[in-house]
């Protein structure tokens, strides 16, 4: 594999009104109702066309405010160390993250959405359309999270 290969870039700039990590939600399904807006680098407007008819969206961002990699976490949703690729955790080898927000309303190459997790000022990646009918599974078992609802630390905040 020819890791220098790889290019990535940034589209745009997430903002929000979580400035650190401390009490900020871990996922959307914590963050409901947080408003926020996405800058699109005017470069790259033209590819929103058609994204306003969907109500949900994906946003693939870069987790620039990252500890650094580590490869065994304890996740915030529990008190047991585990393996990274078990875990949503930000300190990745790619510190790539990615969350389905809501899409309020689309003016130039400005979104406004809701349900934002992520820290104001994180590098955006790529947009791509939550589709219901793709990205919904009916899964009976998920790993140790199925624990974590009796878990105290549940919340879904940053506790550090």
């Amino acid at each position: 594999m020819d890791e220098a290969a790889l290019q990535l870039c940034a589209i745009g700039v997430i903002h929000t009104p979580h400035l650190e990590a401390k009490g900020t939600p871990i996922q959307p399904k914590f963050a409901e109702g947080v408003e926020g807006t996405v800058e699109v680098d005017p470069r790259y407007a033209e590819g929103l066309s058609d994204l306003h008819g969907f109500e949900r969206i994906w946003l693939v961002y870069w987790f620039d405010r990252s500890p650094g990699m580590r490869l065994r976490v304890k996740p915030f949703m529990d008190d047991v160390e585990r393996g990274l690729f078990a875990t949503r955790a930000p300190c990745r080898p790619n510190p790539i993250g990615f969350s389905c927000v809501r899409l309020v309303k689309i003016e130039g190459n400005v979104l406004d959405v809701a349900d934002v997790d992520m820290l104001d000022g994180t590098p955006l990646l790529d947009i791509k359309p939550y589709v219901a009918r793709f990205d919904t599974w009916d899964v009976k078992r998920s790993g140790w999270q199925d624990a974590a609802a009796d878990n105290p630390r549940a919340d879904g905040r940053f506790a550090k």
